[in-house]
């Protein structure tokens, strides 16, 4: 007798079926430094709900209205309550105290980590080892009730700035846990013309991914360029 179509097993996700974000909130925590405020634009330009947050309001509310596109400026605190999706785009040496503060605003958010540890010295940029493993895994243990992905990393924030720029030829390197969450990012990822999300691992593997970004550093003063990342053959 020949197995029925209940023992059979349903057909492989295909990888490149993402879901609809167009309707989430986006915030973005240091959305007034270049790296934040170049993601909040570029998202709200591609038609997304964006919410830029800062340790001053008022600060975040000057730059929202530079930007226009709907945007609005709000404390960390009610930018982290108020959004879906947060992406943490403040710098490394604030990132461990800015999150210890939010726990509480952040739980049962989907956070995007982008933040890079870098040292400079005259040498140029160089990597630096977080304790924990890398900024995600920071951010991860930090925030335990939220769900923690890492990706941006690699974006030159000249180019998401720049109006004149209407796409962005790169891949976006997502990382995380839970298949359904990486999802979600590679779909915001692709809001942006010219972007792709691509699935890069879990979270163990963010230092590579974060250090990379001090290899691009010397790659762009060499060439005097804004070099990305494009993955082949998926």
């Amino acid at each position: 007798m020949t197995s029925t179509d209940s023992t059979q097993k349903p057909p492989a996700k295909d990888p490149r079926d993402l879901p609809d974000v167009s309707g989430l909130v986006v915030g973005v925590l240091g959305g007034t430094g270049d790296q934040g405020r170049g993601l909040a634009y570029r998202l709200a330009r591609a038609g997304q709900k964006v919410i830029i947050g800062s340790r001053a309001a008022d600060r975040a509310e000057s730059a929202a209205a530079e930007l226009g596109l709907g945007v609005e400026g709000a404390d960390n605190a009610e930018c982290a309550r108020r959004s879906d999706i947060v992406i943490i785009a403040v710098p490394w040496d604030g990132h461990a105290k800015t999150l210890e503060t939010l726990r509480e605003e952040l739980t049962g958010k989907l956070v995007v980590d982008c933040v890079n540890p870098l040292g400079f010295d005259k040498q140029g940029a160089y990597a630096l080892k977080p304790e924990e493993g890398s900024a995600a895994q920071q951010a991860a243990l930090l925030l335990p009730d939220s769900r923690v992905t890492a990706a941006f990393h690699h974006l030159s924030a000249v180019l998401l700035q720049d109006e004149s720029v209407d796409e962005i030829d790169t891949d976006v390197m997502v990382l995380g846990e839970v298949r359904a969450d990486t999802d979600l990012v590679q779909a915001l990822a692709a809001r942006i013309p010219g972007m792709r999300g691509v699935f890069a691992g879990r979270l163990r593997n963010a230092h590579q991914v974060e250090s990379l970004v001090a290899n691009l550093i010397s790659v762009n003063r060499r060439y005097k360029a804004h070099a990305g990342l494009r993955v082949t053959d998926v």
